[in-house]
């Protein structure tokens, strides 16, 4: 074995931060030289004043952290993140902001299982292990603290003087670049984990240390049900695109069981967000995307909180990662905790789990209650584990966690399989609550939570910054049905709702449409963005006095 050498602290910080100007931040320069001919001079001289800013800002961001004995263990770490990091963004096109890493952190073990491959084995041999070893072998030099501080001191000076010469000669063009394209930053590798995952923690510290602000405390019910329960089942949808929904006119049939139902599909429909950290908590929310404030709407209640305080009962029921604070406080329960016979494997269960119990629920029925399932449909990049095999129907399906070894054509059909599973489950929801119609009054609302690319642009999954996300991440399927009885009592033309169904929606609409559907009168309701409110025959009390 070879024998260890010595170096400084600012030496080694300054190793790493080339190494990861070399090694981390293709994506960037990629991003950043985009449009640019690597014929022309100006060219490489952009592309030198920006590695040098790179340089200095890893180096500063370490020179701030590092001592003789924490820079090992720092860099130890960052090391292995950064592996991890750039893994994820080549294979998927991700960009890692703070939602996309707050997605990160609260991801459960057997989500995370999906996303590992053997190619990511390599991958992290050549930039983890190897720094790692490399790092091993150095001794850390002593200093007396005065001659380290004197040194500390002007390296971080030299490299803030290297860094202002670099950006005054690009200010322009790169101020031009970061402007137009903000998004960019979050492509700098380590320094956009360090940020995002700082800036993700320090929010939710806020958000924990203060109790959510009150919402729709003055709810109450108005309509006249004649006694009779009633029951809305609110389906969050996991990663459906309306690109692949055979009811909004993909060029395969993807939702059969659907199309022979009397459904309302909403084929223009737009998500919150484009993970499901943003969405969820977004969608039931009473201003989402239209004037998004995700502190506010962490930090407050929910509709489902709101439906709770007029009397409404409400339960979620979750198959994938949690409500996401949506039902914070309310009854709740999971999937794999019921562990339907035949539907769990491996810490997963399929979708139709969902309904266990559904057909008793409806039959003791009471009052006024809102059922909300939260899907694990869609999830990738394991697709073809979304379905029995009974709906492996567009073939040959890729089965394969690593997206990369499948072909375009293969990753497709085994998304579709998993649509046309959820098609059955929801269409399997639509026959329970209709067999229930003779006492209960039921229906539907189904909405995903966000949609996925496919290898479209050269992008997989989900999660791209909102302003540059592709239409496959945000136009969603949602869908409405809902019993006879519903419609009597929620006083609904159904033809005015169908004509609906050809303008634009969005997430921002759900709040005020369950509302309005189960006649919930609040200051906080708001009759333009309820989508059932032009087509019910009967005006009804839309704010309190």
């Amino acid at each position: 074995m070879s024998r260890a050498f010595s170096a400084t602290v600012e030496q080694v910080i300054a190793l790493a931060s080339l190494f990861w100007l070399l090694a981390a931040n293709r994506l960037f320069f990629g991003a950043a030289l985009e449009g640019r001919a690597l014929v022309e001079a100006g060219t490489w001289g952009f592309l030198a004043a920006l590695a040098v800013v790179l340089f200095g800002v890893h180096f500063l961001l370490l020179a701030l952290l590092a001592n003789r004995w924490t820079v090992k263990p720092l860099l130890a770490v960052l090391i292995v993140v950064t592996a991890f990091a750039t893994h994820f963004m080549q294979s998927f096109g991700v960009y890692l902001d703070p939602s996309m890493l707050r997605n990160a952190l609260r991801t459960d073990v057997a989500e995370a299982r999906e996303l590992f491959s053997w190619t990511l084995i390599p991958h992290l041999a050549l930039y983890a292990a190897l720094p790692l070893l490399v790092l091993f072998k150095v001794r850390i030099a002593r200093t007396a603290w005065p001659r380290a501080a004197a040194v500390r001191t002007a390296s971080i000076l030299a490299v803030l003087v290297l860094m202002a010469g670099a950006l005054l000669a690009i200010f322009q063009p790169l101020s031009s670049l970061m402007r137009n394209h903000k998004e960019m930053r979050y492509l700098v590798t380590p320094a956009n984990v360090l940020w995002s995952t700082s800036a993700a923690l320090s929010q939710d510290a806020r958000g924990a240390a203060r109790p959510r602000e009150p919402l729709g405390q003055d709810a109450v019910q108005t309509h006249a049900d004649g006694g009779r329960p009633r029951v809305l089942v609110i389906v969050v949808g996991e990663t459906a695109r309306a690109a692949n929904w055979g009811l909004s006119g993909a060029p395969r049939q993807t939702t059969p069981e659907l199309a022979r139902l009397p459904v309302l599909n909403f084929p223009q429909f737009s998500s919150c967000g484009t993970n499901t950290e943003t969405s969820v908590p977004c969608m039931f929310a009473a201003v989402g995307r239209r004037d998004y404030d995700e502190a506010r709407i962490r930090g407050s209640e929910s509709l489902l909180h709101v439906l709770n305080h007029a009397g409404v009962q409400v339960h979620w029921r979750d198959n994938q990662s949690g409500c996401k604070g949506v039902c914070e406080g309310l009854p709740q329960d999971s999937v794999t905790t019921l562990n339907p016979a035949g539907l769990c494997r491996d810490g997963r269960c399929l979708d139709e789990g969902l309904l266990a119990g559904l057909d008793e629920r409806l039959a003791r029925a009471q009052g006024s209650q809102v059922l909300v399932l939260h899907m694990l449909g869609n999830h990738g990049p394991s697709y073809f584990r979304r379905y029995p095999p009974a709906f492996a129907r567009f073939l040959p399906a890729c089965e394969n966690d690593d997206l990369r070894q499948c072909s375009t054509a293969e990753i497709v059909n085994a998304y579709d399989n998993a649509l046309l599973y959820t098609d059955h489950v929801l269409a399997s929801l639509v026959a329970k609550l209709q067999a229930s119609s003779g006492r209960v009054d039921t229906a539907m609302i189904f909405m995903s939570d966000h949609g996925e690319s496919l290898g479209e642009k050269g992008l997989y999954l989900h999660g791209m910054p909102w302003a540059i996300a592709p239409p496959e991440q945000t136009r969603v399927p949602a869908v409405m049905w809902w019993s006879d009885g519903f419609a009597k009592t929620a006083a609904l033309d159904a033809g005015c709702l169908r004509a609906r169904t050809a303008a634009p929606a969005t997430h921002d609409h759900l709040f005020h449409t369950v509302l309005g559907l189960m006649g919930v009168s609040t200051r906080d309701y708001e009759p333009a963005w309820d989508l059932s409110a032009p087509c019910r025959a009967t005006p009804r009390q839309t704010a309190l006095p």
